[in-house]
């Protein structure tokens, strides 16, 4: 079976700072894809950059504010986009296709599951497809979200064994080199590393939103499925063809010890927004991290939010650190009623009851 990569590719690179598309940089990426294809190897891009190419055609020269004017820009700045790539690999004879998604496509999980359909499909065409995020209609991605958090979940999507991040950086950095002129890149660092998020800092790009800390937590994401991330300087001459060659000092490899979560696990993990919070006692604690049981009620002390049933999750200990998260077999209202109880008290109390555990264990994931 034929490897998967997912390259992600950030606006500071797909774009001049205020002249439109750097094509040159496209061309060259492009160039580089056709080698590691011919390599046996599929390829999917995930690309910013279409906001960017907005603000050019249009003339702008300061990024909007209003999540309106940013959906007109999205709109008008992707035919560029796809174009510019679609033109580059015409080149070589490799067709491409175009595909924007939503975290709403991908929270349905048959909508989820649809999307990894059509990936999978338009891999066995043997096309290279161009992702992006549907910013002309999804404003939560416009305010909140980032291509990294994108690139992630479509690794999960297509199994990938690698992503790829081009960033305008060599990678990370023990701290911000911009500042601190003694900090070191670090090549290799595990996804469980205690020191990896505090290695991060946020974006100071105008035209993307996405720093080290996203692309942090897309690695993490993308660790799920088993897929190693590595983050590197997309500028620099044959980075892909270097990292296809398995060369040295390419950027930062953030691998992934323990062994892939289940297809569902993933997309709970990854693909869900959080509804609420259940906040539980050391007995619960010590169940969920060494056996991965369900949660019942009884070990239950308070919750947060108002949520509905199926909701996602998140479960902490009585110090606010995430233990798991998962979705719930009961709404707030419900739950608020039985927490602490045990399965008896509920049934002498309440009689018949949707579900003896508030959160199954094939319904959750531990952190």
């Amino acid at each position: 079976m034929k490897e998967t990569w997912v390259i992600k590719i950030g606006s500071s690179l797909v774009t001049k700072s205020n002249t439109g598309l750097n094509t040159k940089n496209i061309k060259s990426w492009v160039a580089q894809i056709n080698q590691i294809i011919n390599n046996n190897i599929n390829v999917i891009i995930v690309s910013s950059g279409a906001i960017a190419e907005g603000m050019n055609r249009l003339g702008l020269g300061k990024r909007p504010n209003s999540s309106s004017q940013l959906q007109a820009l999205a709109a008008i700045g992707q035919m560029g986009l796809v174009k510019a790539y679609e033109v580059a690999f015409k080149k070589y004879d490799i067709l491409t296709a175009q595909m924007l998604l939503t975290h709403e496509d991908l929270s349905d999980r048959t909508r989820y599951l649809n999307a990894r359909n059509t990936l999978s499909n338009l891999i066995k065409y043997n096309t290279v497809p161009i992702i992006n995020e549907n910013d002309t209609i999804s404003t939560d991605e416009i305010k909140f979200g980032d291509n990294d958090t994108l690139a992630s979940l479509v690794a999960n999507l297509s199994e990938a064994k690698l992503l790829v991040m081009l960033t305008d950086q060599n990678g990370l950095y023990t701290s911000d080199p911009k500042i601190k002129k003694t900090s070191q890149l670090i090549n290799s660092i595990s996804v469980s590393d205690k020191n990896l998020q505090k290695y991060a800092g946020p974006s100071n790009s105008a035209l993307g939103r996405g720093g080290m800390i996203t692309k942090i937590s897309a690695a993490k994401k993308a660790a799920k499925s088993n897929t190693k991330t590595i983050i590197c300087n997309g500028t620099k001459k044959n980075i892909l063809i270097k990292i296809l060659n398995k060369e040295e000092n390419i950027g930062t490899v953030i691998f992934n010890k323990k062994s892939a979560v289940g297809s569902k696990k993933q997309w709970i993990a990854n693909s869900l927004k959080v509804k609420g919070k259940i906040f539980i006692d050391a007995g619960a604690k010590k169940v969920l991290k060494k056996s991965g049981k369900s949660l019942l009620p009884i070990g239950i002390k308070s919750i947060e939010g108002n949520f509905q049933k199926g909701d996602m999750l998140i479960i902490c200990s009585s110090t606010k650190i995430e233990i798991a998260r998962g979705l719930t077999n009961y709404d707030s209202k419900q739950l608020k009623k039985i927490i602490g109880k045990s399965t008896s008290e509920i049934k002498k109390e309440f009689g018949v009851f949707d579900s003896e555990v508030v959160i199954h264990t094939d319904n959750m994931i531990v952190s």
